[in-house]
């Protein structure tokens, strides 16, 4: 085992989503268009944030940076992945390789605890709105800021080490479209058995300690809505939380289905399908969530939009 650390391959060969011909320029296309929209609304949404006073509460510092974990996380693996459709192979070298799979190890790790800081944000201001602004104060909030990027990189350090730690022979084709961790323990010619129990312990933890804070946080706003009286009064509650469990659905469940199902239904189709909806769909479907499900956010961009070209309305 001491020739671990001195792999015999310097490179690796992405095999991309599909070897079809005639689906390469519209699958380039398609992931075009939607990494501009993911570009433009993450940065658009950070934008708004930093230099609109109307969006300067806690809410938004947390959402601000969730678009920013969104936008760098799309940029990790979209370029590459539209390589696929360029290049006749897509290389990738070893160093580039194990970048890759730190930092999407990182954001994505980020993204899970960045929602669950903004699920106790969410509790401290239906159930005590008086002491919100006391509770969630600056300082607050970006020691919470603080705390979700130390935990993503705890998170990312031992999946990247363990995997500089494997042994890759001759077979050098990762049957994926980017550095994952399933796809290099396959092709790994090591014993993986410490990796694969590290991807258990970590993993499990990070998903289920978010997903089990989120559930919590809910319970005690689910209770505190019921004893609202009014109807009207209930619907506005609910509201202010719609968005952000739209956003823990599809993002928890799309991990679910990545990494936490039984390995007999295992689907190398299936994965990149779902590793396709997590990488590159959701950094592009948050903003949208959060901002057309927003009156504050929508309020904003059409002031930014008529300060830019004129008032939307009237222009006959």
């Amino acid at each position: 085992m001491a020739k671990q650390n001195d792999s015999a391959v310097t490179e690796f060969v992405l095999q991309g989503l599909t070897d079809k011909p005639e689906l390469q320029l519209p699958l380039f296309l398609l992931f075009l268009g939607i990494y501009g929209v993911t570009v433009v609304g993450n940065a658009g949404m950070i934008f708004l944030i930093t230099f609109s006073s109307n969006l300067h509460a806690p809410m938004y510092f947390f959402l601000s940076n969730l678009s920013a974990i969104d936008l760098f996380y799309s940029s990790v693996i979209t370029p590459k992945l539209m390589e696929n459709f360029v290049w006749e192979q897509n290389v990738i070298s070893y160093p580039g390789c194990m970048t890759q799979l730190f930092f999407f190890c990182f954001f994505a790790a980020a993204e899970c605890y960045m929602l669950t800081a903004m699920a106790y944000d969410r509790y401290v201001a239906i159930c005590s709105p008086l002491l919100y602004n006391v509770t969630m104060f600056p300082k607050v909030c970006s020691v919470l800021v603080t705390g979700v990027y130390i935990m993503a990189s705890i998170g990312a350090v031992p999946y990247t080490i363990c995997m500089i730690m494997l042994f890759f022979c001759e077979d050098n084709v990762i049957h994926h479209y980017f550095c994952d961790i399933l796809p290099l323990l396959k092709l790994s010619c090591s014993i993986t058995y410490i990796s694969e129990l590290l991807l258990v312990l970590v993993g499990g933890f990070n998903v289920f300690a978010t997903i089990m804070a989120i559930i919590i946080s809910y319970a005690f706003i689910l209770c505190k809505i019921l004893q609202i009286p009014s109807a009207e009064g209930k619907s506005k509650a609910f509201s202010t939380c719609g968005s952000h469990l739209t956003a823990v659905g599809v993002s928890y469940g799309s991990i679910i289905l990545m990494y936490f199902k039984p390995s007999s239904s295992s689907n190398m189709a299936q994965e990149k399908v779902a590793s396709v909806f997590y990488t590159t769909v959701i950094p592009m479907l948050n903003p949208l969530i959060y901002s057309w499900r927003n009156k504050e956010v929508r309020n904003v961009l059409s002031k930014a939009i008529g300060m830019r070209y004129g008032p939307l309305q009237g222009s006959n």
